[in-house]
């Protein structure tokens, strides 16, 4: 059975800034694509119908996608071939007009097979207990990491990582064409668990067990990244086997936790051990 081997780094070699320069500049970077699709789309990330309001439209018809698009008066906002259903298309538009839709469908001799629709007002009601839920989850977790430290530097150094755990994949999702849907914000609350998991494994390795600081390092890494890279590969295969199903919401969430897995093992094994290392050497701790 193979197994797998935590390599062992020689942090020693690296200064804090070296070690803390890729995560912060990552960082810098995923904030100036969030900040630019603001300025650009009226949002920081693209949203979805369930946020926006809108219509989807499944149907069954041996027609190409610009056929399809050219069938109707509304704005088609996507059109996508279903695999695992023979000639399916999954049809998503701005336009709430079910009887339009639903005319012009049969008019062009299509088989509809399902269609459902949300409304603009339901959808911004979504978009805020979206957003609602994910500021108190993550207001919830500073909290508990605060009380759980009671030390500022540690502390804060959980809630960056966890920060830009986020960040990161909301602006991949932004460069990669996935729109912020209900399945995706449950993958953001689920990358927030997954980062302070890691971060304070780290910290309660290095600031409440004895031994030296490195050989602390050392044994949250055995754990940390072992499970980390675990779930990576498992996200990685979901991935793969829901897109060449067409299941196309949990190919987003799979790759939003993919990359999202990945920069916590950078941010957690670079970022936040630079700031424990200053923390008990130069820092208060000295």
């Amino acid at each position: 059975m193979a197994t797998f081997e935590v390599p062992e780094v020689d942090f020693s070699r690296y200064s804090n800034r070296q070690l803390a320069a890729i995560p912060v500049a990552v960082l810098a970077l995923a904030l100036l694509v969030i900040v630019g699709w603001y300025f650009l789309t009226g949002t920081p990330v693209a949203l979805g119908i369930e946020f926006t309001g809108g219509t989807e439209l499944t149907v069954q018809t041996a027609a190409s996608q610009d056929q399809i698009r050219d069938t109707f008066d509304a704005s088609v906002e996507s059109v996508r071939a279903i695999p695992t259903q023979e000639n399916t298309h999954l049809i998503t538009f701005q336009s709430t007009d079910q009887g339009s839709i639903r005319s012009q469908t049969e008019a062009a001799g299509y088989t509809i097979r399902s269609i459902s629709s949300t409304s603009p007002s339901f959808g911004s009601g979504a978009q805020s207990v979206a957003l609602l839920g994910l500021s108190i989850a993550f207001l919830g977790m500073s909290v508990l990491v605060f009380a759980l430290f009671r030390t500022f530097i540690p502390s804060i150094a959980v809630v960056i990582s966890a920060f830009s755990d986020i960040v990161v994949p909301v602006a991949l999702m932004n460069l990669l064409g996935i729109q912020l849907s209900l399945g995706t914000v449950a993958a953001l609350l689920m990358l927030i668990g997954y980062s302070v998991d890691s971060d304070i494994l780290l910290n309660n390795h290095v600031l409440r067990r004895s031994g030296d600081f490195y050989e602390s390092v050392r044994r949250a890494m055995r754990t940390g990244v072992t499970m980390t890279v675990t779930s990576l590969s498992a996200m990685s295969v979901m991935s793969v086997v829901a897109y060449a199903f067409g299941i196309d919401l949990l190919s987003s969430i799979g790759i939003i936790l993919v990359f999202g897995l990945a920069t916590d093992l950078m941010n957690t094994y670079m970022l936040n051990l630079s700031l424990l290392r200053w923390y008990k050497f130069e820092g208060v701790a000295r």
